[in-house]
């Protein structure tokens, strides 16, 4: 029987509970053998100018995500360098004894066709799309393009329901969230490095 192996992407600049959160309810949904946590390096579609280092990312999502069960860190696409492509780390994953389930957001997901070689992506893996928001507006655009991508890639998609909880990191690094919109190792750390302070961020937050 094939394992079923789940995949977390992103920058996580920095990881906060808004991510935990997401893993949690991918792990009781889908029930995988494994999630992967895996910290882009250089992401396709947005900058990471702010002078933290990849490997501040990277120990940050460690310390985010180490008591979480069957959940694992990989440093595969900071070690691979350049542009993190999910069609490129989803082809060195992709075995014929594994199963893969990609883990995305609500606005991930409705860009997806936009990506880097998306036909791949959706060969690859299962996509797992969060539902945070409860407008009609948002839910008929997300059904629109769920059905769009099942025609034109053959996509299967599951879509996993959470209770609101509406953070983002870059409102996090503005210093405009509350303290414990950060896992509290997180928020230690970024205050012993001196993190984010040019953002807004108070280390006595």
């Amino acid at each position: 029987m094939p394992r079923r192996i789940g995949v977390y992407g992103g920058t996580f600049n920095p990881p906060h509970m808004g991510h935990v959160r997401a893993a949690e309810a991918f792990l009781s949904a889908i029930q995988p053998d494994q999630l992967m946590i895996i910290p882009s390096f250089l992401p396709p579609h947005k900058t990471v100018d702010d002078g933290v280092s990849a490997a501040d990312r990277l120990h940050m999502v460690h310390l985010a995500f180490s008591d979480m069960e069957r959940t694992v860190v990989s440093d595969m696409e900071i070690v691979r360098g350049g542009r993190s492509y999910t069609s490129d780390t989803l082809s060195l994953l992709a075995r014929e004894d594994v199963e893969l389930y990609f883990l995305v957001g609500t606005d991930m997901f409705l860009s997806m066709d936009t990506w880097h070689e998306p036909e791949t992506v959706f060969r690859l893996a299962d996509i797992c799309y969060i539902r945070r928001e409860s407008d009609d507006e948002t839910q008929r655009l997300l059904a629109e393009k769920a059905r769009a991508y099942e025609a034109r890639f053959g996509a299967r998609i599951h879509r996993i329901d959470v209770e609101p909880l509406r953070l983002s990191s870059s409102e996090i690094r503005a210093g405009l969230a509350q303290a414990h919109a950060l896992p509290a190792a997180v928020r230690h750390y970024i205050q012993e490095r001196g993190l984010y302070r040019h953002d807004g961020i108070d280390e006595h937050a």
